[in-house]
């Protein structure tokens, strides 16, 4: 257990000396040494240059080794798969983008991943046996009683029946699946707006609109995996889809996904709709509209927090959650004055009365959060000293 504390404050506070270690962990100057003696022996900590600045004898400072371990995270979209390694102390070492354009793959999902991690780990000055563990972010979620992906059929490839079974004999390390919306949602827990909250909503829109649910500091995923896809909720103010897995769509997709905004700039007779992506087009006449005090501009972004709160108003009277996070382009995108008009809105829909935040991590937050989730397993395994 002193190990175990004396290395996560290594890696919250970076090099720290004997002398500190012992005052953070209440552990005696001898049993600090004898500590830092036994994971500098195991590979676990390296001695770090000196202190400097300070009166009396300069004190030898300790650091995680960063080379004791190495994890991996994968970011699939139907465009890319985006890769990822990170030592053991979190610094990403290598990336590696893999297009994949086109609804029909030209090469198999099985080479998709594959090329993917080689490239990242190729860059990292690695070996594909240096990585200890993979974590795969993929939209929808891989039904844990059929093994097969769901909610996402937009994701050309990933529908195999034994896709896991090829996966998991062409790559030597463990490998871990999960919904990229809950994925942005550890990276949020673990490095951004959501530190030290145990029950929060994520709400992402970006490709599409889905959110994530953390309850008592764990992800609630569902019964097959699909908690969280409110792209499929009903709401007032859209037409009631049926078949919305034939359709690939919802009510509150169709109300407040990226696609709407362009065509509600339309509507509102927005002047200079940008081309590109939905979702370009989208975070691009968000941002622009929260710097704009009236006119159409500001008519779009009131409107499009109506929308949002409408859709956020059902999460928030079920599950009265203390944080909601607005996260992915279209949302950060208007920044304290698209969350300042949300939270008003909400405010007037919902009995529950959760904070709003905008999400912190804004450098692909699914590749992050793929990261932090493989490390946090890493990390339980590397550092159990007393194996």
């Amino acid at each position: 257990m002193n190990d175990r504390a004396a290395l996560d404050l290594l890696l919250e506070h970076g090099p720290l000396s004997r002398t500190r270690i012992g005052k953070l962990t209440g552990l005696s100057k001898p049993t600090a040494s004898q500590l830092l003696a036994r994971l500098e022996a195991a590979g676990l900590v390296l001695a770090s240059g000196t202190t400097e600045g300070r009166p009396g004898p300069n004190a030898q400072l300790y650091e995680v080794n960063p080379a004791a371990a190495h994890a991996a995270g994968l970011d699939v979209t139907p465009e890319r798969v985006l890769a990822a390694v990170a030592d053991i102390t979190g610094r990403t070492v290598g990336t590696y983008e893999l297009p994949t354009p086109g609804r029909s793959p030209s090469r198999p999902v099985v080479h998709q991943v594959t090329d993917a991690l080689d490239g990242a780990v190729k860059a990292a000055g690695l070996a594909r046996d240096d990585v200890r563990r993979l974590v795969v972010g993929t939209p929808g979620a891989f039904d844990p009683t059929t093994g097969r992906l769901r909610y996402a059929p937009h994701l050309p490839g990933w529908h195999a029946p034994a896709l896991l079974e090829e996966l998991a004999a062409a790559l030597p390390m463990p490998v871990e699946y999960e919904n990229d919306v809950n994925l942005v949602a550890v990276a949020e827990q673990r490095l951004g707006a959501a530190r030290g909250h145990g029950d929060f909503v994520l709400l992402w829109n970006e490709g599409g609109l889905g959110a994530a649910l953390v309850l008592g500091g764990r992800l609630h995923r569902g019964w097959t995996g699909g908690a969280g896809e409110v792209g499929f909720l009903p709401v007032p103010g859209a037409p009631l889809v049926r078949q919305v897995t034939k359709a690939n769509s919802g009510g509150y997709q169709e109300l407040a996904g990226s696609q709407a905004v362009p065509r509600l700039a339309r509507e509102l007779g927005v002047p200079h709709i940008p081309s590109g992506s939905h979702t370009q087009v989208a975070a691009a006449l968000v941002a622009r509209a929260a710097g704009e005090d009236g006119g159409p501009g500001r008519l779009l972004l009131e409107t499009y927090a109506t929308r949002l709160a409408t859709g956020l108003a059902s999460l928030v009277s079920v599950l009265d959650p203390e944080l909601v996070v607005l996260s992915g382009a279209s949302l950060t995108a208007g920044g304290d004055v698209l969350r300042t008009l949300v939270q008003n809105e909400l405010e007037e829909l919902a009995a529950a009365r959760p904070r709003l935040v905008v999400g912190g991590v804004r450098e692909h937050p699914v590749l992050r959060g793929a990261l932090e989730s493989a490390l946090a397993t890493t990390r339980d395994e590397v550092f159990d000293t007393a194996r």
